[in-house]
């Protein structure tokens, strides 16, 4: 009876070491993949006010993100500039949280590099993402704002999960962003008007009327 015990005993532990084998060689062979998701949507304001409420008012962005119910500049930033740190609050309670940071700023093309420095409740490998903002005038009053996100998920299975996920937060950001343009409404996180938004621009056919597109990159993401 001892002999078959500790046979089994050898069998599940070989099984284990196996397994952690098997995840090893797969963690390296995604090691050098990461997803790029591009949203864009055409705003009906003009390019300098949506850049500066995208970037100038970088503390802020939970005036106009159905997903963060509270955000505020950290380490003593007081405004949009290269350097300038922000943390964002996903629920209620404050336990899923992001901190970001300005790591390239060109504010001439409208163009901003925002890094994930460090996340709380993120399923994201925090060396390898980052978001690019960018602003485009089309000269007709309007602009077309857009996020280009680069992202690794931990573990690495979880990329096709959260796919849908950030496709929708992008996008109804960038609802949002309109929204507290054309109004002055706040639409952040968790509230009544938020919801309200949303429903708007679903019931008039708005809420799809944006681009996307989403590749699988190899290489080292370059932050």
């Amino acid at each position: 009876m001892q002999r078959t015990s500790n046979f089994y005993s050898t069998l599940i532990l070989s099984i284990i070491a196996l397994l952690a084998f098997c995840t090893s060689l797969s963690a390296q062979s995604m090691a050098d993949d990461y997803r790029k998701m591009v949203v864009k949507r055409t705003i009906k304001a003009p390019a300098d006010r949506v850049w500066q409420a995208l970037v100038g008012d970088y503390g802020e962005i939970a005036h106009f993100s159905p997903f963060i119910y509270a955000s505020d500049y950290e380490n003593g930033s007081l405004k949009g500039t290269e350097g300038a740190e922000r943390k964002c609050m996903f629920n209620a309670k404050g336990s899923r949280w992001s901190h970001e940071r300005i790591v390239m700023l060109d504010n001439e093309n409208m163009r901003m590099k925002n890094l994930i420095i460090d996340a709380q409740k993120f399923p994201l490998n925090l060396d390898n993402s980052y978001a690019i903002y960018s602003v485009t005038n089309n000269g007709d009053g309007t602009c077309t704002a857009g996020y280009e996100f680069n992202f690794r998920t931990a573990p690495a299975f979880m990329g096709g999960l959260v796919v849908g996920s950030f496709k929708k937060s992008l996008n109804e950001t960038l609802i949002g962003l309109e929204h507290y343009l054309l109004t002055s409404e706040r639409v952040t996180g968790g509230s009544d008007n938020a919801k309200a938004v949303l429903k708007a621009y679903k019931a008039d056919d708005r809420y799809d009327d944006f681009t996307y597109s989403l590749d699988k990159m190899e290489g080292e993401v370059s932050r």
